[in-house]
């Protein structure tokens, strides 16, 4: 199954942020997979088109702390998504920001992330029922409990995890991220959480660990805390990559079989990736094609229902690292079930 709301642009040029998240990454990824003969013609079968999902305060407070809310709802939106965003640099100077050129203003923002973030939960839901869902957004996992980080407001993972938990829907969930910076928001806000465990494997060097260990406050940056499971990679080891994955997967596997998987799929650890951070890690297409492969077949070999998020991924040609993956998996699905 995939969700994919074409109304819903990725895109930030509109508010002025020029950070090179291109909506070719889900038009190009669509447009591939209805290219495709037997996929094509059979659209209505894996292909659902509108997120109708909602979320509300309470669904943001399971994750975040309610001043951290109260912000986000208030006039003091403007300077979260700056820092979120990082729109200006340590000079005082806009970054990768042209606010003249803006045409909506920060809280069609905030309204467009939050209805990306219901649009996870929806994933989810369809994910139980059907076993795989695919979601064309989503995987905002810099996210913190008292702010935003990295291009994350709020952290839909953890959201889409604890409303269906709060509902009963599931009890015990495993978070896969793949995306090339480590999911430190998801770490720091499940650390204590036994019944959400996480798995990170992420360039060993470069944002978000090249903090310091401690606030200006005295306190541990959370960006440092370790989730259930940490796999860190260093440039020139991405001949390992797949064979260490595989290690921790089935390190996973021994900390009990949950009831939903969220993978965080993202594209950055793509060698033709184009942000500037994630140039220590680059693999090619055929790593992350088995990449990919190998946590499928993993979580299909257990019966685990998947929800993947798009999460990370820039520029102009990381679409093909999710169209080669889904077109493989969206007809293997509608053969087994002989629809093809």
């Amino acid at each position: 199954m995939i969700l994919y709301d074409p109304t819903i642009p990725a895109s930030l040029l509109e508010f002025g942020i020029q950070i090179p998240i291109r909506d070719s990454r889900a038009t190009k990824t669509f447009e591939a997979l209805c290219s495709e003969p037997n996929l094509g013609s059979h659209r209505n079968l894996w292909y659902r088109g509108r997120i109708n999902e909602t979320l509300n305060k309470e669904d943001l407070l399971r994750v975040h702390s309610a001043d951290y809310v109260d912000r986000l709802y208030s006039n003091r939106l403007r300077d979260e998504i700056i820092s979120t965003y990082e729109l200006i640099d340590t000079n005082g100077q806009y970054h990768r920001y042209s606010p003249d050129q803006a045409t909506r203003p920060f809280e069609e923002l905030f309204g467009r992330i939050r209805v990306k973030a219901a649009g996870s939960v929806q994933c989810a839901r369809l994910a139980l029922t059907h076993g795989f869902c695919f979601y064309f957004s989503g995987g905002m996992h810099h996210a913190h409990h008292d702010h935003g980080s990295g291009f994350c407001l709020i952290n839909d993972i953890v959201i889409a995890a604890r409303k269906l938990q709060a509902e009963k829907v599931i009890r015990k969930v495993w978070i896969i991220d793949v995306d090339v910076h480590k999911g430190d928001g998801t770490a720091a806000l499940t650390a204590d959480d036994s019944t959400i465990m996480t798995l990170s494997i992420h360039m060993a060097h470069g944002w978000p660990l090249d903090g310091l260990p401690k606030l200006p406050d005295g306190r541990a940056n959370p960006c440092f805390t370790s989730s259930d499971i940490d796999i860190p990679v260093d440039s020139g080891e991405e001949a390992h990559y797949v064979a260490r994955l595989e290690q921790g997967l089935m390190q996973l596997q021994r900390l009990g079989e949950p009831d939903l998987a969220i993978v965080v799929s993202g594209a950055d650890p793509y060698e033709k990736d184009e942000l500037p951070s994630t140039a220590k890690l680059k693999l090619s297409l055929d790593q992350m094609l088995d990449r990919d492969r190998l946590i499928y077949r993993f979580l299909q070999k257990l019966d685990i229902p998947s929800a993947y998020f798009m999460a990370g991924g820039y520029g102009d040609e990381v679409w093909e690292v999710y169209a080669r993956f889904l077109i493989r998996v969206l007809k293997a699905r509608m053969s087994d079930k002989g629809l093809i």
